[in-house]
């Protein structure tokens, strides 16, 4: 059904579609053997950085696209990192889920393509990575020893995941989206939070200062998406707490600070204003009674 309906989409699209039929055959052909797996981190990485695909939702300048786009980079990240603990089921499952990321971005770089089912067709995408997601920070939970207001965020995505499905199953899909999304966004700062400081995941990623201050970019980006998110009603019914301002605008200023660094090539500096601007965001989220690690 994916390929079926991705062949009505651009060439791009076409060719994601056909690299995740491969990539699903092989991990059935392969029972989740570890040498074809890293073989598909590193064709993932690919598609995600440098296909057809890529250079076509960086060039649409949608900021839909780009935000699939970086949510597939985290993912494969993240099974990147499951490769290497052993886990091969779960990594199996999250790189089908990253390039299932670009293929929704793919066909929102080209808005006149997408068919008129396309908010049940992106719904049902971003359920299933926030599924998938969801299943990381289980076990990152687990293996971290999570206290008990991390199972709260837990606990939390579920109901919020609940909620979103019931609604979608009405096809109240404008409704659904926004619990759907807070559920998502949750999930991802919650695996980069808990994920902060691992060397594994350092060392499979970052080539370069460059590149770790292009991903603290990233998790700012996250951070500041769940505050937007999160933070919308309260703020349109007068109800949002007194400090939370002083925090954004705290963190928006560390952030300005951190682009000038950049710019001028010192990405060491951008990194750690970059993390000071986070932990503010981190605080304004949780002065809006929502618990996230960090």
């Amino acid at each position: 059904m994916t390929f079926l309906l991705a062949t009505r989409q651009s060439g791009a699209v076409l060719a994601i579609a056909m690299a995740l039929a491969c990539t699903q055959a092989t991990a059935q052909a392969s029972g989740h053997d570890r040498a074809s797996l890293e073989r598909r981190v590193q064709s993932v990485g690919t598609l995600i950085e440098s296909s057809s695909a890529a250079r076509q939702i960086e060039a649409s300048g949608v900021a839909g696209a780009r935000e699939r786009r970086d949510s597939a980079r985290l993912i494969h990240r993240e099974a990147a990192r499951l490769v290497e603990a052993g886990d091969l089921a779960l990594a199996s499952e999250l790189l089908t889920q990253a390039a299932r990321e670009m293929i929704a971005g793919a066909r929102m770089s080209k808005p006149e393509q997408i068919a008129q089912d396309k908010h049940k067709r992106d719904f049902e995408a971003r359920l299933d990575s926030t599924k998938a997601l969801l299943k990381a920070q289980q076990r990152i939970t687990k293996e971290k020893g999570a206290g008990a207001e991390a199972q709260q965020a837990t606990q939390s995505i579920e109901q919020q995941l609940a909620q979103a499905e019931e609604l979608a199953g009405k096809e109240e899909f404008e409704k659904a989206r926004p619990l759907l999304e807070r559920a998502y966004l949750m999930t991802r700062v919650s695996i980069e939070s808990m994920r902060r400081g691992d060397t594994l995941v350092r060392s499979l990623n970052f080539g370069s200062k460059k590149e770790e201050y292009e991903y603290e970019i990233d998790r700012n980006d996250t951070h500041r998406m769940l505050v937007t998110v999160l933070l919308a009603d309260r703020k349109e019914a007068g109800t949002l707490p007194a400090t939370i301002p002083g925090l954004l605008e705290a963190s928006a200023d560390l952030r300005r600070q951190a682009e000038g660094k950049a710019s001028a090539g010192d990405h060491e500096a951008g990194i750690q204003l970059l993390e000071s601007s986070t932990r503010e965001l981190v605080r304004a989220i949780r002065a809006g009674g929502v618990y996230v690690p960090g």
